[in-house]
């Protein structure tokens, strides 16, 4: 079941491919794929799964605000950010489960048992990403990519929702609408950091201590404001229930 999910992450790059290079076949009749075609696909997703982590799950908006956080706090290496990755990456699959559940049930078992050929799946597998995607992306971000694309009339008429828009427009549109939202999570958690540091800058003025940086003194404050009010546990299930 966890393999399952794990190797249905990587699958909408190849739906993606199908539709940026469509005068390549890769179908033997059936809708099945070669046994060296295979190979080479399996290959060529392995090497790009990085970014299909970054560009097509909640991978964005979580790392830019975790990695914020500490710049707000005023300690931008701490915590390392070989944590910062590490937490948003299981964050990331905790978020996009039960995505993952519904590629695995209704498109990687099938597959496997038989039931449908490649084709299928890769549509299957596209579209399920496509309602994840779409259902977080702005309106505004979507338009302005539509325009961008300079789609044929024929393929702008079949846009009826958000689903039917092509990967080629809707990953990029999903990809600036994350980190829009994550900036604006920032701008909110700042503002009480914020807050501490004219204060704390404010009293050292009106004492004459001109020497010593305000940072080094709100730095404590800010540290046990953030751990009094379980800030990590705050920020954690805002950005979880950011996507319910």
């Amino acid at each position: 079941m966890k393999k399952g999910l794990l190797i249905s992450l990587f699958f909408p790059t190849l739906a993606l491919a199908q539709q940026i290079i469509p005068n390549i076949d890769l179908k033997i009749g059936t809708g099945q794929l070669d046994t060296s075609i295979r190979l080479l696909i399996l290959l060529t997703v392995l090497s790009l799964a990085p970014s299909i982590l970054i560009m097509t799950t909640s991978f964005i908006r979580i790392v830019i605000v975790l990695s914020l956080i500490r710049q707000a706090l005023g300690v931008p290496t701490v915590p390392p950010n070989q944590v910062i990755i590490s937490l948003a990456l299981f964050l990331t699959f905790f978020v996009m489960k039960p995505t993952f559940d519904r590629i695995n049930e209704e498109a990687l078992q099938p597959l496997l048992k038989g039931k449908i050929n490649d084709s299928v799946f890769f549509e299957k597998t596209s579209s399920i990403m496509k309602e994840f995607m779409a259902k977080n992306t702005r309106k505004e971000s979507l338009k302005v990519f539509l325009d961008m694309a300079n789609l044929p009339k024929e393929e702008r008429e079949k846009i009826k929702k958000p689903e039917d828009v092509p990967l080629s427009v809707l990953i990029p549109a999903f990809m600036v609408s994350e980190i829009s939202t994550a900036f604006q999570i920032v701008f909110l958690l700042y503002l009480p950091f914020l807050i501490i540091d004219l204060v704390v800058a404010s009293i050292l003025i009106s004492m004459g201590i001109l020497m010593i940086p305000p940072q080094i003194i709100s730095l404590p404050f800010k540290i046990m404001l953030f751990v009094l009010a379980n800030g990590w546990e705050l920020v954690v299930l805002s950005l979880v229930r950011s996507y319910q």
